[in-house]
C-alpha cells in the first residue's frame, strides 16, 4: 500500500493529465479547445501587428525579398 501511495504522489500530475486528455478525446472537446487557441493566437498576432506595424512590414519585406 505504501508503494502505491508513493506512485500516486510521484506521478499525480501525469495521471490527472492523462485522465483529462482521455475525457477531451472521447467527448470531442479538443476541437473546441483548438478553435479557442487559434482565436487567441489570432488576437495576439493582430495586437502585435498593431503595435509594431513598421517592424512587421520590414520583416515581411525582407522575407519576401529572400524568396
Amino acid at each position: 500500500m505504501e508503494d502505491f501511495k508513493k506512485f500516486l504522489t510521484k506521478y499525480w500530475g501525469a495521471i490527472v493529465g492523462g485522465i483529462i486528455a482521455i475525457i477531451l478525446a472521447c467527448t470531442g472537446l479538443y476541437k473546441l479547445i483548438l478553435v479557442v487557441v487559434l482565436v487567441v493566437l489570432g488576437i495576439w498576432a493582430g495586437n502585435y501587428y498593431q503595435h509594431n506595424k513598421e517592424d512587421v512590414k520590414g520583416k515581411l519585406k525582407k522575407f519576401i525579398d529572400k524568396m
